[in-house]
């Protein structure tokens, strides 16, 4: 049966290498201790929300969410920034729970929206996303820009 709860700093050593991997799927090398450092920082300032999904008290998958704001709808909006399974225990509905803990908490907290971005390749979890009442974004373009410090 998998179990969905919201992470506390007491499950960081479970999440690292879940965390570890979804950075490695997005073509980082792994830094576990360098992803060990981010996840404690987002908890030690309540700088996000964790989700973390196990079967028999092993962490299988997790999603995280960052608050933001709409100034157009004026109101607060949850970017779901991660969202992994283990590769050994995907299609087992672990992502769909994951999105749901995730909905049900925005409802909780008020917010207006949740919003997410995936790469164009990641057929599998654009999929999942649209099956889950998901929509892709026609009218905006997403752009960004990579700041190096000075």
């Amino acid at each position: 049966m998998i179990v969905i709860h919201q992470a506390i700093p007491h499950d960081l050593d479970r999440l690292v290498p879940l965390f570890d991997a979804y950075r490695q799927f997005y073509g980082q090398r792994s830094d576990v201790s360098a992803a060990r450092a981010f996840l404690l920082d987002r908890f030690s300032h309540s700088e996000s929300v964790i989700f973390v999904a196990s079967r028999d008290s092993e962490a299988i998958g997790f999603t995280q969410l960052y608050p933001s704001f709409s100034s157009i709808s004026l109101a607060r909006i949850y970017v779901l920034s991660d969202l992994f399974v283990a590769s050994n225990v995907r299609k087992q509905g672990t992502g769909r729970k994951l999105l749901e803990a995730a909905a049900d908490f925005g409802r909780l907290v008020g917010a207006y929206q949740l919003t997410l971005e995936t790469a164009k390749t990641n057929i599998t979890a654009q999929a999942l996303y649209e099956t889950c009442g998901w929509a892709r974004d026609t009218e905006f373009y997403v752009y960004q820009i990579t700041l190096t410090p000075t």
